[in-house]
């Protein structure tokens, strides 16, 4: 037996067995004494190997992201899980994916696993409806979570973010004044972090002086051909365009290649923009100009944030780090 048998049996979740088990009192007696009585029925013992050293802790956070595979997020579990071994703590990754139901089980999966803590790393655990946010405000009652790169009010919960959106309305802006006309805007989604990017081209533009076209701004899959492609398609459809702003690295490498086949001169003819400063960006010729958002600043600061909050100090609930275009070769300003 163990505790995912106990929460079937009670009609309860994870998040609730732990705190019983854990003697939290933002239990009602109600449902303290069916959990107990399951528990009893089934025969489940839970784990108090800390409890029975005499330890508040287990020393181990939990750090959950969406895919491992993303260049951006296997380097920010790369600073995290370092940051945190310079402080003695180890750590256990769970790759969620993007479904909501994933996220939710893999975070109950962490709290039922009594880490100190749980980091959620990149901006898609953060949905736009405040109801598929509410596991995390209750999964906060339990443990201090972290947000890197994502923002939620509530009780021990505390976000590092990058400003996003000035980050994009300088780069945007940048482009005008260097003479572009017509900038795309390639993004790969509606999270947290890619809204507020997207907020930033639109007022760009606008305080430019420029209408804001709903097809310059184009949904893509994250993938560098579909990139290519969908630019291609753009173009033999007639829109025209001086320049492309990519929200991540990899979209603006498709960009690159589509130049490349469409006979068009980089800088010249076509400035490209990517995000991230990812590898990707030194990855073709000429190398991307990118924004650097960051990275290791983002997680570095989330885990001295997380080294307060354990040791009952007093921190902010956001950090915002400031962001920085690296100019490459694909902008000539």
């Amino acid at each position: 037996m163990n505790i995912y048998d106990v929460s079937e049996h009670a009609h309860v979740s994870i998040a609730t067995v732990s705190r019983v088990i854990n003697g939290n009192p933002n239990v009602s007696e109600k449902t303290r004494k069916r959990v107990l009585a399951v528990m009893e029925e089934l025969g489940y013992t839970p784990n108090v190997f800390a409890r029975s050293l005499g330890l508040n802790t287990m020393k181990t956070i939990g750090i959950m992201c969406s895919d491992s595979s993303d260049p951006w997020l296997a380097e920010a579990i790369y600073y995290l899980e370092k940051e945190l071994r310079s402080n003695g703590y180890d750590s256990i990754l769970c790759c969620s994916g993007y479904l909501p139901e994933t996220k939710k089980k893999y975070l109950e999966l962490l709290c039922s696993k009594r880490v100190d803590a749980i980091i959620l790393t990149g901006s898609h655990y953060i949905e736009t409806r405040p109801r598929d946010n509410a596991y995390l405000l209750e999964a906060a009652k339990e443990m201090p979570l972290m947000l890197v790169n994502g923002s939620l009010e509530g009780e021990q919960i505390y976000s590092t973010v990058c400003d996003d959106h000035a980050a994009v309305y300088s780069a945007v802006t940048s482009l005008f004044k260097a003479g572009r006309k017509t900038i795309l805007y390639l993004y790969s989604g509606n999270s947290y972090s890619n809204l507020l990017k997207l907020s930033g081209y639109r007022k760009a533009v606008s305080d430019a002086g420029f209408t804001v076209r709903e097809e310059l701004m184009v949904l893509c899959k994250k993938d560098l051909t579909a990139a290519m492609e969908r630019l291609k398609l753009l173009s033999s459809d007639g829109i025209h365009f001086d320049a492309v702003l990519a929200a991540e690295d990899i979209l603006a490498v498709g960009a690159v290649k589509y130049a490349d086949q469409a006979g068009l001169r980089i800088p010249e003819d076509l400035n490209i923009i990517g995000y991230n400063n990812s590898i990707l960006s030194r990855c073709t010729t000429p190398e991307i100009t990118s924004v650097d958002n960051k990275v290791e600043a983002l997680c570095t600061t989330t885990v001295n944030t997380l080294m307060k909050v354990l040791n009952n100090g007093n921190v902010p609930a956001k950090t915002t780090i400031t962001p920085e275009l690296i100019k490459r070769g694909t902008t000539n300003f």
